[in-house]
């Protein structure tokens, strides 16, 4: 695999070695023992899976301490905007985001670490997103900020007025109001 550095230390994009021939394509998607070498040692504990159509836009999501997730997230169908924002009161790069194409024909993967809030737009007519998780969902830790605060500079590629949210991801707060849970 290898490894694709970004502006914010620890977030980082994955290409996997792909090896194509007559019959189609392989390609070793995750190797626990290359992962905790080349990225960070992690422990994932869930996979979880989403399909959204066009103009689906999900997120910012985090989860609070002591639940905090760290992510490791794919676009096995279709294409996606996905990005990670930094929420780690200290941090020299708070309020800065990391943001990368996910596409079934790229077959990179985005690893975000703790301490960021995550979400995508959906480019493509349908994408089918796959993440692990090293935390458990806990619905009681569930956090956001909002995936339509332009003051974060996002360019979502779709249109955000025209934007399809769930109500929970219209009533986040904007950075500017957020009190992070989070401390480097």
């Amino acid at each position: 695999m290898n490894i694709i550095k970004t502006d914010i230390e620890g977030v980082v994009i994955i290409e996997p070695r792909i090896f194509k021939d007559a019959r189609g394509y392989f390609f070793e998607s995750y190797s626990k023992k290359e992962f905790d070498e080349k990225v960070a040692p992690v422990d994932f504990v869930q996979d979880n899976e989403s399909c959204s159509t066009r103009g689906v836009m999900r997120g910012l999501h985090f989860q609070r301490p002591p639940y905090t997730q760290a992510k490791l997230v794919r676009c096995v169908k279709g294409a996606v905007l996905d990005v990670a924002v930094d929420i780690r009161k200290g941090s020299p790069t708070y309020g800065k985001h990391v943001a990368v194409e996910l596409t079934e024909d790229n077959h990179r993967q985005f690893f975000i670490p703790k301490g960021f809030a995550h979400g995508f737009a959906v480019l493509s007519d349908v994408a089918v997103f796959q993440y692990k998780c090293d935390e458990f969902y806990h619905p009681e830790a569930d956090g956001g900020i909002s995936i339509l605060d332009d003051t974060l500079g996002i360019d979502w590629k779709i249109d955000p007025a025209e934007a399809i949210l769930s109500d929970k991801d219209r009533n986040h707060p904007m950075l500017k109001d957020f009190e992070s849970p989070f401390e480097i």
